[in-house]
């Protein structure tokens, strides 16, 4: 399979280091940076406007939110409310969108969001015209917490339990921390990791399942730990410590309400002039016992993300390649070698609800890459081609009676 490249939906003027897209509105949200380093590269939360015109999906940038030194690595979204990892933080900002203002309303109610850009819609409009102009976005910071005290400060991980009413950031420090939303009350720290917690997922019953560098990933309740996960106990050929985990999420079964799945990645430990091949696993979401694990390539994976159905796996490489696999059987259905020049840092799906099925245009799935080369990219997953129940059974009806004729034309008096 070799899709043609994939377009280029965004640029921005810095590293792209994370991406997430609102589930009720036509709204991709984009964030990274220079960091501190004093070389002319700015920091900012990009809002991006999706739409349909002629046919494909564009974006168009509506607000530029500066933060100031700080380059946001990691981003979890719970409706209008944005957990921004900032260095040894986590930032929390709320953002409201509004309708342009109409004529003479300018400058009333006070002076608004200076960072705020407001522009045309396309074939212009009369001065005071609202109709067609992009919508406006405010930001407030609502709170800022620090989530990692080791000497290289990092927040790597950041999660919001589905209900949003629980945080839970991991970093560099191998401390997970559990926060109340919208308090921001520190509800439980602990060492969960000897090394780096690289991935965070929230699952059933306030379970937590946190991926580290240490070779673990492990399933907690509380600050107790619940099992640890061992995805390659049915395949012996491989030593413990050959591998580590990348990533871990959790994502819905298709047409089974209720039920979770839990995907991890495995990647090689150490570089080998020869690379072996990176793995993806499906555990089931009550037990942790591993269902099925294939290898996903030897491209060392850097991300990963499920649609909302849970039907497909998004992948980004360090090499800056992007695939999608299908949940049921882990194989890949879509790869796009080098889509970006350089490490992909995010991949999100565009949401299932119905403003995310009016941007699919026609299309099963769509998936947005971004990566430290300051790009967006759009991926798009062509519908499947199947054929109806009845079609199926029109045809088997059919071919039992060919059987029988030829039956009873090759031995007379058969039937």
């Amino acid at each position: 399979m070799a899709p043609r490249r994939p377009p280029e939906l965004y640029r921005a003027p810095f590293p792209l280091y994370t991406v997430r897209l609102h589930p009720r509105r036509a709204l991709a949200i984009t964030a990274g940076g220079g960091g501190a380093a004093k070389t002319g590269i700015r920091n900012g939360v990009h809002f991006l406007q999706l739409e349909q015109i002629g046919g494909q999906l564009s974006a168009s940038l509506l607000h530029c939110h500066d933060t100031e030194t700080r380059a946001t690595m990691t981003m979890a979204l719970a409706g209008d409310v944005i957990a921004a990892g900032q260095d040894n933080s986590c930032h929390i900002l709320r953002f409201t969108l509004q309708e342009p203002e109409g004529p003479g309303t300018a400058g009333r109610g006070g002076g608004g969001d200076k960072g705020v850009r407001r522009r045309r819609g396309p074939g212009g409009g009369a001065p005071g015209d609202t109709q067609g102009r992009p919508r406006e976005v405010r930001v407030e910071s609502l709170h800022r917490v620090r989530t990692d005290t080791s000497a290289d400060a990092l927040q790597k991980a950041v999660r919001f339990s589905s209900d949003g009413a629980l945080l839970a950031t991991g970093g560099a420090d191998g401390f997970l921390r559990l926060w109340e939303f919208p308090s921001m009350k520190k509800m439980l720290e602990f060492k969960a990791h000897d090394g780096e917690i690289e991935d965070i997922a929230l699952g059933p019953d306030n379970k937590v399942v946190t991926a580290g560098r240490d070779f673990q990933c492990c399933v907690w309740q509380q600050d107790q730990l619940v099992t640890g996960l061992r995805w390659h106990e049915n395949l012996p050929g491989i030593p413990d410590k050959a591998y580590r985990y990348q990533a871990c999420r959790f994502g819905a079964v298709e047409d089974s309400a209720g039920a979770l799945r839990l995907y991890t990645v495995q990647v090689p430990h150490k570089r080998e002039r020869r690379p072996p091949p990176c793995y993806l696993t499906k555990w089931d979401g009550k037990n942790f016992l591993p269902l099925l694990t294939r290898p996903c390539g030897s491209e060392v994976i850097s991300c990963l993300s499920i649609s909302d159905s849970g039907t497909f796996l998004g992948l980004g490489t360090v090499t800056g390649s992007v695939a999608i696999h299908i949940a049921f059987s882990l194989q890949r259905l879509y790869y796009v070698k080098e889509a970006h020049g350089i490490v992909v840092t995010d991949v999100a799906f565009v949401p299932e609800s119905q403003p995310g099925r009016e941007l699919l245009g026609g299309h099963e799935a769509a998936l947005l890459s971004v990566a430290v080369d300051s790009r967006c990219k759009l991926h798009l997953l062509p519908t499947r081609r199947s054929l109806p129940v009845w079609l199926l059974l029109l045809l088997c009806a059919g071919l039992i009676v060919a059987t029988i004729l030829l039956l009873q034309l090759a031995f007379p008096g058969f039937l």
